[in-house]
C-alpha cells in the first residue's frame, strides 16, 4: 500500500513539474510553440529574388509548393500558387529599431515604399501614429502588402 502511495505521489509530482507552462497560464497550448508565417507568390524566381536578394532573408530550401526562408528564427513559407489576389492590408511585417535606416537600405536594394491616401507619410514614406509608432509599407512582386514598424520603447515586446 505504501509503495503505491509513494508511486502515486511521485507520478503526481512528475506530472506537475513536467506540465507545460502554457497550461499554468490558462491552457493556451500554442503560447510556447514557434509561429511560422505564410505569404503567397505566383512566380518562384521573382519571389526568391525579392525575399532573398532584396529583403535579405536566408533561403532555407525550395520545395515544389513553397520557398522556405528563415526570417530571424521565424519560418516564412512563400507558397507557390497559380494565382495570387493580394489583400489591401499588411500580410507580413517586421519590427525594426530604426525605420529610417531600414527604409533607406530597402531603397538602395530597389524596393519602393508605398504611399497610401489617408496617411500623412513623411518624405521617406513613413507614417507616424498618434502614439509615435512609425510604419512604412512596401509590396512584394505579387502585390502583397508588407510593413516595417518602429514601436516606441513602451510598446515593444520584452524578449
Amino acid at each position: 500500500m505504501r509503495s503505491r502511495t509513494v508511486a502515486f505521489i511521485a507520478a503526481l509530482l512528475l506530472a506537475t513539474v513536467a506540465a507545460p507552462r502554457a497550461h499554468a497560464q490558462g491552457g493556451a497550448m500554442l503560447g510556447h510553440t514557434p509561429v511560422m508565417s505564410f505569404v503567397a507568390a505566383q512566380n518562384a524566381k521573382r519571389a526568391k529574388e525579392f525575399y532573398r536578394d532584396k529583403l535579405g532573408l536566408r533561403l532555407v530550401r525550395e520545395e515544389p509548393i513553397a520557398l522556405v526562408f528563415d526570417a530571424n528564427g521565424t519560418m516564412l513559407r512563400v507558397q507557390l500558387m497559380r494565382s495570387v489576389t493580394p489583400h489591401p492590408y499588411t500580410v507580413l511585417g517586421w519590427e525594426v529599431r530604426d525605420i529610417a535606416a531600414a527604409v533607406a537600405q530597402l531603397k538602395r536594394s530597389g524596393v519602393a515604399v508605398e504611399r497610401f491616401s489617408g496617411f500623412n507619410q513623411d518624405e521617406l514614406g513613413i507614417w507616424t501614429a498618434e502614439d509615435r509608432t512609425r510604419v512604412a509599407w512596401l509590396k512584394d512582386p505579387d502585390g502583397n502588402v508588407l510593413s516595417l514598424t518602429e514601436f516606441p520603447e513602451a510598446k515593444r515586446l520584452k524578449r
